[in-house]
């Protein structure tokens, strides 16, 4: 016997798949600069809904922490969700006009060629189409994704974890109430709350583009498993921040103590240290002691343990790694700790272990820096740089829908301009139209000459 409420649920998933796809089309008929006017429109509705969003956020974050005071959600994921932590409201209020103040990535030329007399050929960037975002806890990704995809000109339909579930369920009410106000459509920003609309959403590739799934990894491939729909996104941050031996001590303490501790659960905070050998009894215990000082944890291989024996904090600090360590995403005060013997050995460590998100490297010397920046296989190559500053607001795309590791179509923070494709638009300015007959078969041939980019045809 079949399941009534797994057919409802189907039912339900294609009727929202299904509206975002007519918003999606409806859209593409509006001034793109109604987009910005939308955006104005959910901010001001956001800004005069704060306490009643805080007080849902409040609702959210008890339940959280009765389920983390017993073990059943991590402590970094009550992190994640808090949105009354100081600035983070007028943060996510913020990124709603940074990307309204950008240029809009659609209907920008990328090529441009005379195919032959009076015919023209334009590729022009456009919107993927529908988007379905899939979330863990951070209920401020409702808003950030609603602004990149309304920017962007591609529907959404978002799910949030359920530990945010008042949190975004408010935030996507106000949003739709907002753009009911607007030339969008009021369904072209949608959410779900339940785990089986989601794997009904999964199946609806006739209406859903792009699946950016937004979390940890057992979330990420868990749904690269369950969906013939395309998948763009990263599964764990298993970043690294290397010493090279001309590394100097300020930069290197700096760095490393930053890319671990400035927020531990992000997928951008370091997990792992590389350190070259010829720093072991130098520098080493100089940059471990600094983060020992911070209350981080070290599990270091046999060279880099050994130095720190006679440290008053090794202790409660240092243990002896295992080879797990080397790939695993703490999010929390743990670093483990590895000797290397040159930047090759480091990229070749790095490219075997990380996810290919961000990686580090803290060195004096050119030749390094340009080995690093080519051998590493990440989205983020940074030279003495703090690994946190992946991230789709720091790099000035206004806000990010998350980080891509993929190889394919958009890496790295993912902004508007990963949000967009592009499609070909031909003309014929010829009295009696254009046919292959005019070049091929004893035609005058191609002239594939370039043109001024400029302006779209149309």
């Amino acid at each position: 016997m079949s399941d009534p409420s797994s057919s409802s649920s189907i039912g339900n998933a294609e009727s929202i798949a299904r509206a975002a796809r007519r918003a999606f089309e409806e859209s593409q008929l509006v001034a793109t600069s109604e987009r910005d006017v939308a955006l104005k429109a959910i901010r001001d509705t956001l800004e005069a809904a704060k306490e009643e969003v805080i007080v849902a956020n409040k609702k959210d974050m008890e339940a959280a922490e009765s389920l983390a005071a017993t073990g059943q959600l991590s402590t970094s994921l009550v992190s994640r969700l808090d949105l009354s932590r100081p600035g983070k409201f007028e943060a996510m209020l913020q990124g709603i006009s940074d990307v309204a103040a950008l240029p809009a990535p659609t209907g920008l030329v990328t090529f441009a060629k005379e195919i032959g007399p009076g015919l023209e050929l334009h590729r022009v960037t456009c919107p993927i189409g529908v988007l379905l975002v899939i979330f863990e806890a951070r209920p401020e990704v409702v808003v950030n994704i609603a602004a990149l995809a309304i920017k962007s000109g591609n529907a959404a339909i978002l799910k949030g974890g359920k530990e945010s579930i008042h949190t975004a369920t408010l935030l996507s009410s106000l949003i739709a109430t907002a753009l009911s106000k607007t030339s969008i459509p009021s369904t072209f920003i949608q959410s779900v709350s339940t785990r089986s609309e989601i794997s009904s959403l999964l199946a609806q590739d006739r209406y859903i583009d792009l699946v950016m799934p937004r979390g940890g990894n057992e979330l990420v491939k868990s749904i690269q498993n369950s969906t013939r729909i395309p998948v763009m996104g990263h599964a764990d941050g298993i970043c690294a921040v290397y010493l090279d031996e001309s590394a100097v001590e300020e930069k290197a303490v700096r760095v490393v103590v930053e890319s671990k501790t400035d927020y531990m659960a992000a997928c951008n905070s370091a997990e792992t240290l590389l350190v070259h050998e010829s720093l072991i009894n130098t520098l080493w215990p100089k940059v471990a002691s600094a983060l020992m000082d911070v209350n981080v944890c070290l599990r270091c291989d046999t060279a880099t343990l050994a130095p720190l024996q006679n440290l008053p904090q090794a202790a409660q600090f240092v243990t002896a790694s295992s080879e797990s360590d080397y790939s695993t995403e703490f999010l929390g005060p743990t670093l483990a700790v590895k000797t290397v013997s040159s930047v090759a050995e480091a990229i070749r460590h790095i490219n075997s272990h990380s996810s290919h998100h961000t990686d580090s490297i803290v060195t004096e010397d050119e030749a390094a820096m340009s080995a690093w920046c080519r051998g590493l296989d990440s989205a983020n190559c940074f030279v003495n740089a703090s690994t946190r500053f992946a991230d789709g607001t720091r790099y000035g795309l206004g806000t990010e829908v998350g980080i891509s590791t993929g190889k394919t179509h958009a890496r790295g923070p993912v902004g508007l301009d990963g949000l967009v494709i592009y499609k070909y638009m031909m003309r014929s300015t010829k009295a009696d139209g254009s046919v292959i007959a005019d070049h091929e078969k004893a035609g005058k041939g191609y002239t594939h000459k370039d043109l001024q980019k400029g302006e779209p045809p149309f």
